[in-house]
């Protein structure tokens, strides 16, 4: 035994009694766990005007590395809904500068509303570096505006709404002969259910919009109950203009989805009626010139 070595273990033998057997052994000692460091690619969830009442939202990406990636898919895992909420690349793969957010539009399947789940919002983003293979990320995603809980909510109020009736609004505007209102229906046509217990719902009251208020001569009609197995029914809606500014019409992105406030079952909320689309023209050229006219 080399002289060195038995020093060592001399001197082990002679302080046993001092320290433990541990302190004489001489295998490497291990390197604490690490954390792992920065994610490149922050995640936060947004929603546009545009996508308001259209079941959208914004998948929002943040490079916070210092050279540009490259995004070839990213997409959102929620308990709130049934399946992953998809960025679906339309125009080839995405270029992510530094510190420049970029937001990828994605539609929202179908939610759970049978439970009330809870948990965080995992995205998954398909991605490469220069000079680097492509890799793939997981991290927490933000929701700051509760964006997911708000839609997965009105969804399935839809969901609840729908099963005890069908509720649009008729694609004819009934313009007044002064032109300063008009009229426009919502028609309700209950499910047919024989043989099951009718459900209900009911319309508490009719709000507003950016674009279009109720007329002050002509309230609209609250409290409106509706039964699953009843005969169809329409709504008249005396409308007009809820604002004049220049930028009404042209800017506007909400102003023709009708709020209604219901009660179905156990839930409350707001539905939306968006007007389809020969309506939506009419309401803009009924606006603009109902606006033109009191201008003069």
């Amino acid at each position: 035994m080399e002289s060195g070595e038995w020093r060592y273990w001399a001197a082990c033998v002679a302080l046993m009694s001092t320290l433990p057997l541990a302190a004489c052994d001489r295998s490497p000692s291990k390197e604490p766990p690490t954390s792992p460091g920065p994610q490149p690619i922050s995640v936060e969830v947004n929603q546009s005007r545009d996508q308001y009442g259209k079941q959208a939202i914004l998948i929002q990406l943040t490079n916070s590395a210092d050279a540009p990636v490259t995004v070839t898919g990213a997409r959102l895992n929620s308990p709130l809904f049934e399946k992953d909420i998809v960025w679906e690349p339309t125009g080839g793969v995405l270029e992510l500068p530094p510190r420049q957010p970029k937001s990828l539009p994605a539609n929202l399947p179908a939610p759970h509303c049978s439970q009330s789940p809870n948990g965080p919002i995992k995205a998954i983003v398909e991605y490469s570096e220069p000079a680097k293979v492509p890799a793939e990320i997981s991290v927490e995603a933000q929701d700051p505006f509760n964006v997911l809980p708000r839609n997965a909510d009105e969804l399935c109020l839809a969901a609840d709404a729908a099963a005890v009736a069908t509720i649009v609004l008729n694609s004819d505007l009934e313009v007044a002969p002064d032109g300063r209102t008009a009229v426009v229906r919502l028609v309700i046509t209950p499910a047919s259910t024989p043989g099951e217990s009718p459900q209900k719902l009911t319309i508490k009251s009719i709000d507003g919009t950016t674009l279009l208020a109720e007329s002050s001569t002509d309230p609209w009609p609250r409290d409106i109950a509706i039964s699953s197995g009843t005969p169809p029914k329409e709504l008249p809606l005396t409308i007009r203009p809820a604002r004049c500014d220049p930028h009404a019409v042209a800017e506007d992105k909400v102003g023709t989805l009708l709020p209604l406030r219901i009660s179905v079952g156990t839930r409350e909320g707001v539905l939306k009626v968006a007007a389809p689309n020969e309506l939506r023209g009419r309401i803009y050229d009924f606006v603009t010139a109902a606006c033109g006219g009191a201008a003069h």
